[in-house]
């Protein structure tokens, strides 16, 4: 009984790489190919580019977004736990305002870093 569990398990390993590798061939298969010089040109929005393409960013844009996103992905965290702290242990409400903590003490230093100035 034990090892007829495990078959699942064997089975997808040897099914899940089939499922990447079958998007991708696939499309090869069965996709059209007519390239011409209009097709194979660089596509901007519909706008024609004009000068050379390659900008360069401010790095502080993107420690912007990180920090956002990193704050908005730890705080999707918390809503099981509000939702369940009427029923939690006083461990894991101490657990809680750890983590809450340790997200306020990220924010103060990026914000002394001056991560949060929109220059």
């Amino acid at each position: 009984m034990q090892t007829q569990d495990w078959y699942f398990v064997g089975l997808f390993l040897l099914v899940a790489p089939l499922l990447p590798l079958a998007a991708l061939i696939i499309p090869r298969l069965i996709a059209p190919r007519k390239p011409n010089p209009i097709k194979m040109q660089t596509y901007e929005c519909g706008i024609e580019t004009v000068g050379d393409t390659w900008v360069q960013f401010k790095v502080q844009y993107y420690i912007f977004a990180l920090i956002f996103l990193i704050f908005d992905v730890e705080t999707v965290f918390l809503y099981p736990w509000a939702a369940a702290l009427g029923n939690l242990p006083l461990f894991a409400v101490i657990e809680g305002l750890l983590f809450i903590l340790i997200l306020v003490a990220g924010l103060v230093y990026a914000w002394r870093k001056g991560a949060l100035q929109w220059a």
